[in-house]
C-alpha cells in the first residue's frame, strides 16, 4: 500500500478513493471487496473501507490500521457533537 494514500485517506477519504482510482489505478490497494461493495462503501463510508484495503493489504496489527481506526471513531462520533456546540457559540445575543 502507498504511504500516500494511507495519509491523505486520514483526511479526504472519498476524494483519495477516486483520485487513486482514476489517476493511478496500479497503485490503488488490491482487494477481494465485491464491485457493488466497492461502490457502496465508497459513496456512503469510505473509512470503512478504507479499514478493509489496511486490514486485507496489511493486518490489523499495524499503526495505520489503528490509526484510521481512531479517526473513523473521532469523525462519526464526535464530529456531529462538536458543530452543533460551535453553531450554538455562534449564535448573536440578543
Amino acid at each position: 500500500m502507498d504511504v500516500y494514500f494511507l495519509l491523505f485517506s486520514l483526511f479526504f477519504p472519498r476524494i483519495v478513493l477516486l483520485v487513486y482510482l482514476f489517476l493511478f489505478p496500479n497503485l490503488y490497494p488490491a482487494n477481494s471487496v465485491p464491485q457493488l461493495a466497492d461502490i457502496v462503501l465508497g459513496i456512503f463510508i469510505p473509512r470503512v473501507l478504507i479499514l478493509i484495503y489496511i486490514y486485507q493489504n496489511m493486518g490489523y496489527n499495524n499503526i495505520w490500521f489503528a490509526v484510521h481506526l481512531l479517526v473513523m471513531v473521532l469523525a462519526y462520533f464526535g464530529g456531529g457533537h462538536t458543530s452543533r456546540r460551535r453553531w450554538r457559540r455562534r449564535e448573536p445575543i440578543a
